[in-house]
């Protein structure tokens, strides 16, 4: 049996998210009212019924505050009792909601009382601090499309191996700012960059031309090496805590080259000790 809760941000992605799940054949269920949430875990995940082994609900800031402080504890008592519950939070940058709710011209589910949008974000944030925090996995959609957020969906929550960690490596570009949802985030501007080779510009780090430039740089190796072993070591002392979920992000300057080619060669490195190792491109995903 298997409980994943969604909660986040309106506009964040939520409803993508559960369709998702609906899709891998969990029963979802939006907006449950916390108070409720006991009853309907004895009726769905603790009946035993095959119609219940995957279930999803979505929780969100509609409900009283109090309700929703109440929902972390219910999770770690269900957690305590045996049962296989996850968090998933999903957030964006306020300036990205503005827009999306700019665009589709939906109300803000908490925009009353003269409230206007922004402050209708900035309370919903606070509202969902306790579902924040305790979370699981903390999603940034802010630079992820519609399709880019069903894929990790599936990828990271939909596909699930029993007592393994899902590990994502995942390349970004400073100049777009550093994933907010990363546990570890790494540095490679210091190594040569393949943009102001002749002829490599328009390549990338998952192109021959550049893995074979970096390639021949003893620094980019050294950091390759650096950064195994680093994770080598701290990778299982994350597994030990039960943690679901691990993000580690690279990134250099434009998330094309260099970051790229780190994330392909760590994927390359991790695959062969963990089963549910993953690779995400920010900047180059989105233009294949």
């Amino acid at each position: 049996m298997r409980l994943i809760v969604i909660s986040g941000l309106s506009g964040s992605g939520k409803s993508v998210a559960l369709r998702m799940l609906e899709d891998l054949d969990y029963y979802c269920v939006d907006n449950i009212p916390p108070g409720l949430l006991p009853e309907f875990i004895s009726h769905t995940v603790r009946s035993n019924d095959a119609q219940y082994s995957l279930t999803a609900i979505g929780i969100d800031a509609r409900n009283s505050a109090a309700d929703i402080q109440r929902v972390p504890l219910q999770i770690a008592e269900l957690k305590r009792s045996g049962v296989d519950c996850e968090v998933i939070y999903l957030r964006a940058e306020t300036e990205s909601l503005l827009k999306r709710y700019s665009e589709t011209r939906r109300r803000h589910p908490l925009s009353r009382g003269g409230l206007g949008l922004a402050e209708a974000i900035a309370e919903e944030q606070r509202l969902l601090e306790p579902m924040a925090a305790s979370a699981d996995l903390v999603i940034d959609t802010t630079r992820t499309s519609v399709h880019d957020l069903r894929e990790l969906i599936r990828q990271r929550v939909g596909v699930h191996t029993d007592g393994h960690m899902s590990i994502l490596f995942e390349s970004f570009a400073f100049k777009h700012g550093i994933p907010s949802d990363a546990d570890f985030v790494f540095d490679a501007r210091s190594l040569p960059n393949p943009f102001w080779e002749p002829g490599l510009a328009d390549f990338t780090g998952l192109d021959q031309p550049v893995a074979e430039y970096l390639g021949k740089h003893a620094q980019v190796q050294n950091m390759i090496n650096d950064l195994c072993n680093f994770l080598d070591r701290w990778i299982p002392e994350f597994v030990l805590t039960n943690r679901s979920y691990l993000t580690i992000a690279i990134g250099c300057t434009g998330g094309q080259h260099r970051s790229v080619y780190l994330v392909e060669q760590l994927v390359r490195h991790f695959r062969k000790k963990y089963p549910q190792v993953l690779a995400r491109h920010q900047v180059v995903d989105k233009s294949r």
